[in-house]
């Protein structure tokens, strides 16, 4: 015998445009047991209208990232074992469109990271046939930066990106950290006029709920004010 989890889950029909909710009983009786494995159970065995995202199952890809009784989780690395009810609410990503079921449209955060220049900048009149050398201190203030697996779990449990869609948001100010603090970087003047604004690392209100539910255990607040920081001391 193993434990019985009941389950609602949120439901969008495209087609009709209209929200219901699903509810189903499943007993998980091995340990090892993820809810990704309690989506394709649902999914194989008793329901196979059920839509969820999924790719790696490792928690590398960050495609199955849902929401569980109000917390972003991702489904592939929440064992059910160590949830602390056997009553679940499951729902998409908060603050995303809904594509169908629990799968939301992630193209907002592709087009917010790409707005921060998400990548190493190298002016015209470097030698860029040469490798750009890095010591070990300048590496290591890359760490808690680099790991973002764009998941969106920061975002969606983020009230400033609730209330304003036009507000960066965590992850991408964790990416442009990443790249602030390259010591090879030679962009941040230009990252600096899309970062200090309103919409920028002055929309945040530090409430630090997107340290909370990051699965990665990174911290884009203190990102955040590291690059306020940055432009405060002038250090770009």
């Amino acid at each position: 015998m193993g434990n019985l989890y009941k389950l609602t889950i949120f439901r969008y029909d495209p087609e009709s445009n209209k929200t219901s909710t699903s509810k189903y009983e499943v007993e998980v009786t091995e340990s090892h047991w993820t809810l990704l494995d309690v989506f394709r159970y649902i999914k194989n065995n008793v329901d196979d209208t059920l839509t969820f995202r999924y790719s790696c199952g490792q928690g590398i890809c960050g495609s199955c990232a849902v929401t569980v009784n109000g917390k972003s989780v991702l489904a592939c690395e929440t064992q059910m074992k160590f949830l602390d009810s056997f009553d679940l609410v499951v729902e998409p990503l908060r603050g995303f469109p809904v594509i169908r079921d629990l799968v939301v449209d992630h193209s907002v955060l592709d087009d917010k990271v790409r707005k921060v220049m998400p990548w190493l900048v190298c002016k015209k009149d470097s030698e860029s046939d040469k490798e750009r050398f890095q010591s070990v201190e300048d590496r290591a203030k890359l760490d808690g930066l680099y790991e973002c697996i764009i998941c969106g779990s920061c975002v969606a449990a983020c009230p400033t990106f609730w209330k304003n869609k036009t507000f960066l948001g965590p992850q991408a100010l964790l990416y442009a950290c990443r790249f602030m603090l390259d010591s090879r970087d030679e962009g941040k003047n230009e990252r600096f006029e899309i970062l200090a604004d309103k919409d920028g690392i002055y929309g945040c209100h530090t409430i630090f709920n997107c340290m909370e539910v990051c699965p990665k255990e990174l911290n884009p607040g203190k990102a955040i004010l590291e690059l306020r920081k940055m432009f405060m001391n002038e250090e770009f």
